[in-house]
């Protein structure tokens, strides 16, 4: 299935956590003495829906927090602020939706091979990657890979199941685009 079709088809749990893991993996690296993980409180909020406004509220606390106006953050602020409190019905999967354009965009953006990005991301999101660079093509299958398995796991488990997993994947993720944007930083400053 293509990115789209598993947003398409995602549960509620399954969307705050792709749309956790995806603003998640946005976030630029922290300055020395600032939050390491602003974003941490949502990951209760996605195993649990009733503790979701009150993790969604101070998880918005946390990244007001952050120090400085980097684009990229305040863009994450943005979708932040426009994440239903109700964790349901279109304006949840609205929300995962577009955290998934904005973590590809970031990757994009960071990509050596970037032509076309509004072309890319589309394509991508479609399921066709022809052309896009390791960053933008990592990302698209890792946004895969947490939707899938979420989607594997029956709504019969426990709230929070998966959710380890999920984190693991995402934390790779960071770790490879932090590592590209210092490797970027290295080279051309």
């Amino acid at each position: 299935m293509s990115l789209l079709e598993l947003i398409a088809a995602a549960d509620e749990r399954g969307l705050t956590a792709s749309g956790a893991a995806c603003l998640d993996r946005c976030l630029p690296q922290p300055d020395k003495g600032a939050e390491p993980d602003p974003l941490r409180p949502l990951w209760a909020g996605c195993a649990d829906g009733a503790v979701w406004p009150d993790r969604l509220t101070e998880a918005r606390a946390a990244l007001d927090a952050l120090p400085g106006e980097d684009a990229i953050v305040r863009r994450v602020r943005e979708l932040l602020g426009e994440a239903p409190a109700d964790r349901a019905g279109a304006g949840l999967r609205d929300w995962a939706d577009a955290c998934s354009v904005l973590a590809l965009e970031v990757h994009l953006g960071h990509d050596a091979e970037r032509t076309g990005p509004a072309e890319l991301v589309a394509r991508c999101r479609a399921g066709d990657p022809r052309g896009a660079g390791p960053l933008l093509a990592g990302e698209t299958a890792r946004q895969t890979r947490i939707l899938e398995m979420l989607a594997e796991i029956a709504a019969t488990a426990p709230a929070g199941a998966g959710l380890r997993q999920v984190l693991d994947v995402s934390a790779e993720g960071q770790r490879v685009l932090r590592a590209a944007v210092s490797r970027r930083a290295r080279v051309g400053g």
